[in-house]
């Protein structure tokens, strides 16, 4: 009763619309709540779940099974294809706390249905599980709430597993959740407290909870591959085909094509099985062991597999390659995370500190003191004979390594127009080919066929229409393609990939490592004393033995690794140029407190003080760099000091927010602007002295906030980052294309702007606008300000600075001379209140610049805005990766074809979101990018472009073929079925395989073109020029068709051949003269369709499909013209050698001529300008691409308002130019 009770209660309701009460509200709304049926999960994720309950239904299941013998197993094969149906027909839904499985659909329309696993309640019941374990289940409520109670005692723990996820069943709020790992709302402060080591048992609830820490990348077996493989439609449709020719007596055939079937299956199967070999063996570890504290501090050592979040691990001295996400607490690690980052830098991660406590412990955030699976530990640093110690918070796939992994097996879905046309095409011909049957039909009952050849040839004309060849046939430009890219040192991992590359018509660019070289040199630093900046010292081994040369001495994360040093390559520039030596910790610990610090000191006649005495520096605490922070710090005492010091460094606008305002030269904005803009990376020192009562155990617990304040600024630290020389004439390249060129960096706004000025991103004549947007506070609302940024020019106003960049020391190395070689830099004149740049005037272009903070502002508070930036902006400073994802996202949002071009982690995620990124790190983590390039440079760009065209015009052109060759046969047969004649057993075979198989193999086989073009291939198969062109190709084939046969009738030696009501006369002149001339159209319109530039290169460099073209006209010529009697014989055909030859002649004139007039409709109907305003008026009445919509807007109107400031407007105003108000005219200009 109580089940009935509950079925009868069922209801759906999203999880935003469910009830959320208090006191006896809540209660009575959780028995309503029990009941729901249908919830969202991950609301507003990427990986939003729609998720319904289901159970068995006996009558529903009888029903289904006498369905399946009704259809001879058919619907099996359909909810094979699509999952929900086997709950729609065979499950009734039901409340989801007592589901049996769940139907899960993504927000791309994916179904899979789940079965919920259970387990029992009485292995996991411990206090330390409900409190910690398992945030997202409250296995234990209120026991005053008796509806929740009544059901949570008496049913298991229910939870199911999508996508290696696993999501459990919250009583509390009647919703699925993930289940929650130490990663996820749990304080600093608690992971120090109260994770000194789990129990065994402890372990084994979480083990049952969290599953075990592997990260298994399913291989399976041939059979099972060969199963899955085979129940794909396309295998299917061509099973039945087969027996559907085995049972029309086309013998031979069907043999063939079933031995070309087992072939590519064959093909298929050990692909997928490599596959996945590969990749299980690049995720397998050769770590299988590890030591666990238990509580009570005794190790034990367990299979890494039996890992749990929670439990205290130690690190081995020696070093291991880690298994799960685990955070420091004891101990020092030096790991090489470059099959992580790409970063080939071993990176030095400290403990947790105490001063974090209060704050919310995140991998990202605290990624300095996170150890990542699939990172290596180098070295382990501890003191006496502790352990270095960490604790696991992630475990599996919910690790960083395993959420790359998923992106692999299960990656987003693509949305590219083509195939969707592709689809609706072949629903096309389906409706053409059920025309044909029912012709076919009508033909066949007034000659009186036998019912049985009547169906035969009915379904046979499906097969005709819809050739079981075109999906395979669409992807030979691509597979070549893909080839060609991997000769050129470019892998992909996701060919469908490639067809996107011809499409792209924007490409977002990083900048250090892509557009500019990886290392940086040291150019000079520009002390600060008595808030005035003093000369720039060029040789900064000249620098006074002071704080400024000791920041610099100390300030970094350097380590040595077998007696090497190593570390962030700007830090050890930095260090090498100073000519001091680094030592780590030996035994002498006499000097320095209690613990010995690492020591840095000069190694020249300066390493001594006037008295002798050794002048040394000891590191005695190090803040390391975050990049939410942008800054890094360490705390040093100098041996014969009574005090410690703060030694900073970082982004000079932060640094200089730390400092005592007295301190910082009145004149530090445009100094530092000086340098940014001509592309400089400038970073700022500072330091302070620590009161002489603070001792070594004191500095060990301060907090960071602490130490970071009252600093006294020291100067900038100037560095030069050399443009690659291929970045230049690549993005000139693409410019030349009509691809808009963006970069999206994580350096200084200005600096990017130089970057992109000095490589052709945007023209030095160009206006650049920066977009400073400001969020809410206490005195104002959100607003955003609109700045010119400066514009080079040819004259000599800044001739000082430009006579300090030209005295190059003859060391200087004759790039770095060229990258200070650029035009001078002016502040423009200034402008009134309110200027805006009009994009109307074609010699006024402008750019926008922003930064990632003013980025977020905008996505927060000027919604309105983010399209038109996105459209106009080339410059995205200062952006997090999650921006640089928001940014891409938003560009293929607003209708861009967007790549990506990257070399580190930080840009994983916006490589996977982008519709072709490219990876120039062979790091693990950019596997999950489509492409990776083995060509340390953007010219890899250019290639995947060139070859993405060459891949998309390829496919068009094989559609095309693969529909025209459809259509040619299906004219050849109706023909031949209005008298009862049909093609002979060799006749078909030559056509489908010899002819037509070798041209759809071989057309794709040409290279792509050279250069890139401005004009873009089509992306649609339903363009107006495609349609009209088949149709027009189609009109051609029939009318040269049936003026083949009228021409035939009109022999008077011509006698028609007697009916049969067998429908199989192949034997007649009606079938010979068919299959002659349609052999010749089969070849005519292969060439018709095989294009060369200005997307790949002219047919005739395509030496093979070049010969088959001329063989297989040959033999059709040696057919017709020279007939053998043993051949005739062969195909079927009749004695066409008995025949005059002026008749044979004039079947030759007439497939001669429908070559030439089917290449000339092509030339006329595709590439001739007679037809474009036809094609222009139909495009009119499409939908607008909303970018080009925003263009068109953004031209007739002034904008961006410069010396305007922006506000929120509450009533979505889409008319900024309503919502400003004038700034001073000196800040017009920036």
């Amino acid at each position: 009763m109580w089940q009935e009770f509950c079925y009868s209660q069922v209801v759906e309701l999203p999880v935003g619309e469910m009830f959320h009460m208090k006191g006896n509200e809540e209660k009575s709304g959780s028995l309503t709540n029990l009941f729901v049926a249908r919830i969202t999960i991950n609301k507003g994720e990427e990986d939003e779940l729609d998720c319904r309950g289901y159970t068995a239904d006996s009558v529903k299941t009888f029903i289904f099974y006498i369905l399946v013998l009704l259809t001879g197993g058919l619907l099996l094969l359909v909810v094979n294809w699509k999952p929900e149906l086997h709950c729609y027909l065979k499950k009734r839904v039901c409340a989801l706390y007592c589901a049996e499985l769940v139907l899960i659909k993504d927000k791309f329309g994916n179904a899979a249905v789940i079965p919920v696993q259970l387990i029992n309640e009485e292995d996991i019941r411990t206090t330390e599980f409900a409190a910690n374990s398992y945030h997202g289940v409250d296995a234990y409520p209120d026991e005053s709430d008796t509806a929740v109670l009544t059901m949570e005692y008496s049913q298991p723990v229910r939870f199911f597993e999508h996508q290696h996820t696993r999501y459990f069943w919250d009583h509390s709020r009647c919703t699925f959740n993930r289940i929650e790992d130490l990663s996820t709302n749990v304080k600093c402060v608690t992971i120090h407290d109260e994770y000194h080591g789990i129990t065994e048992v402890e372990q084994k609830q979480k083990l049952l909870l969290h599953g075990p820490n592997s990260i298994d990348v399913e291989v399976k077996s041939y059979w099972r591959l060969f199963i899955e493989e085979v129940l794909n439609p396309f295998y299917i449709f061509q099973v039945v085909s087969i027996i559907l020719w085995v049972l029309d007596e086309y013998y031979y055939y069907s043999a063939a094509i079933f031995f070309i079937s087992v072939v590519s299956i064959s093909i298929s199967l050990y692909e997928m099985k490599r596959q996945s070999v590969s990749l299980r063996n690049m995720v397998s570890t050769s770590t299988t062991h590890s030591t666990v504290c238990r509580k009570g501090q005794k190790l034990e050592e367990i299979s890494t597999r039996d890992l749990v979040p929670g439990d205290l691990i130690a690190i081995p001295a020696h070093g291991c390659v880690m298994t799960c996400d685990a955070v420091l607490v004891a101990g020092t690690c030096i790991v090489n995370e470059s099959m992580l980052t790409g970063e080939s830098v071993p990176v030095t991660k400290t403990p947790l500190s105490h001063q974090e406590d209060e704050e919310v412990y995140s991998p990202l955030l605290h990624k300095r003191h996170t150890l990542f699976a699939g990172t290596h530990i180098v070295q382990t640093r501890y003191y006496g004979t502790a352990k270095v110690m960490a604790v696991v918070v992630r475990t599996g796939f919910n690790t960083a390594k395993g959420s790359l992994i998923r992106g692999i097996l299960f990656p987003k879905p693509l949305g590219f127009k083509f195939y969707q046309d592709a689809m609706r095409f072949i629903l096309f011909l389906a409706g053409i080919a059920v025309i044909g049957m029912i012709y076919s039909l009508i033909i066949e009952i007034l000659m009186g066929a036998k019912p049985a050849k009547i169906v035969l040839r009915c379904l046979d004309i499906i097969t005709i229409v819809v050739p079981p060849a075109l999906p395979a046939a669409m992807t030979v430009g691509t597979v070549y393609a893909q080839s060609r890219l991997k000769k050129s040192g470019i892998f992909c991992i996701s060919p469908p990939r490639i067809n996107f590359c011809g499409r792209i018509n924007t490409f977002c660019f990083d900048k250090t490592g892509t557009l500019t070289e990886d290392g940086l040199d040291m150019w000079g630093v520009v002390p600060a004393l008595n808030q005035c900046f003093q000369d720039a010292v060029r040789d900064v081994r000249h620098l006074p033995q002071e704080a400024i040369l000791v920041c610099m001495a100390t300030c970094h994360s350097l380590t040595l690794i077998d007696g090497e040093m190593n570390g962030d390559p700007l830090d050890l520039i930095m260090f090498n140029s100073i000519g001091w030596t680094l030592e780590e910790p030996g035994q002498d610990t006499t000097k320095y407190d209690t613990l010995m610090p690492t020591i840095v000191k000069p190694c020249t006649r300066r390493s001594f003080h006037e008295d002798n005495e050794p002048f040394e520096v000891g590191i005695v605490r190090q803040f390391p760099f975050s990049s939410t922070l942008q800054r890094m710090t360490v705390i040093t005492r100098t041996l014969r000091l009574g005090h410690m010091e703060v030694y900073s460094k970082g982004a000079p606008e932060m640094i200089a927010s730390l400092c005592v305002p007295e301190t910082v030269p009145e004149n530090f904005h445009p100094m530092l602007h000086k340098y940014s803009v001509q592309g400089f990376r400038v970073i700022a020192l500072a330091y302070r002295s620590l009161d002489s009562k603070v001792n070594w155990h004191q500095v060990q617990r301060i907090s960071r906030d602490k130490v970071e304040r009252d600093l006294t600024f020291l100067g900038l630290l100037v560095l030069q980052n050399q443009l690659k020389p291929q970045t230049g004439p690549v993005i000139r390249a693409l410019r030349a294309a009509n691809i808009r060129t963006v970069m999206v960096t994580g350096d200084m706004t200005h600096t990017a702007i130089s970057v992109a000025r000095n490589c052709g991103m945007i023209p030095m004549t160009d206006q650049v606008c920066i977009v400073t947007a400001y969020p809410p506070d206490r005195d104002s609302s959100a607003r955003v300000e609109w700045e010119y940024a400066e514009l080079p020019s040819d004259d000599t106003e800044n001739e000082q600075f430009e006579s300090e960049l030209a005295n190059e020391d003859n060391n200087s190395s004759s790039s770095s001379t060229h990258l200070l070689s650029t035009p001078n830099v002016k502040r423009l004149l200034p402008v009134k209140a309110y200027q805006a740049l009009s994009s109307s005037d074609p010699d006024q272009r402008y750019h926008l610049a922003v930064s990632g903070k003013s980025f977020a502002t905008i996505h927060a508070h000027f919604p309105e805005l983010l399209s038109k930036i996105c459209v106009k902006g080339t410059v995205f400073a200062r952006m997090s990766p999650d921006q640089k994802c928001q940014l891409i996202e938003h560009l293929q949002t607003i209708g861009y074809i967007v790549g990506m071009c990257g070399d580190g982690a930080n840009d994983c995620e916006a490589l996977k979101a982008a519709h072709a990124g490219i990876s120039l790190s062979e790091a693990e983590a950019s596997v999950a990018a489509p492409f990776t390039s083995r060509i340390p440079h953007i010219e890899c760009v250019i290639t995947a472009i060139r070859e993405g065209r060459a891949a998309l015009v390829t496919s068009f052109g094989c559609f095309k073929y693969m529909a025209l060759y459809s259509f040619i046969q299906f004219a050849s047969v109706l023909i031949l079925y209005t008298f009862g004649a049909n093609l002979s057993d060799f006749e078909f075979l030559y056509i489908d395989l010899i002819i037509t198989l070798s041209i759809a193999v071989l057309m794709g086989y040409t290279k792509a073109y050279d250069q890139l073009v401005g004009k873009k291939p089509p992306g649609s198969l339903v363009k107006v020029s495609n349609l009209v062109s088949i149709v027009m190709q189609v009109v051609l084939v029939f009318i040269f068709q049936v003026t083949a046969y009228l021409f035939l009738r009109s022999q008077s030696w011509y006698v028609e051949a007697p009916a049969n009501k067998d429908l199989n006369n192949v034997n007649s002149w009606e079938s010979t003269v068919i299959f002659l001339v349609s052999s010749y159209m089969y070849v005519a319109v292969a060439f018709c369709f095989s294009k060369g530039p200005p997307f790949r290169k002219p047919i005739w460099t395509n030496y093979p499909f070049l010969i088959d073209i001329l063989i297989l006209f040959g033999f059709s010529t040696f057919l017709l013209m020279y007939p053998v009697q043993a051949v005739e014989d062969f195909f079927e055909m009749k004695p066409l050698h008995e025949k005059p030859m002026t008749f044979r002649l004039y079947l030759f004139g007439l497939a001669v001529g429908f070559a030439v007039v089917s290449n000339i409709l092509e030339v006329i109907i595709v590439e001739s300008a007679l037809l474009k305003p036809l094609y222009r008026a139909c495009k009119r009445r499409q939908k607008t691409l909303t970018y080009k919509a925003i263009q068109k807007q953004l031209n007739t109107s002034d904008w961006p308002p410069v010396g305007q400031v922006t506000f929120p407007t509450t009533n979505g105003c889409e008319n900024v130019n309503d919502i400003h108000i004038v700034m001073d005219s000196e800040r017009a200009v920036h």
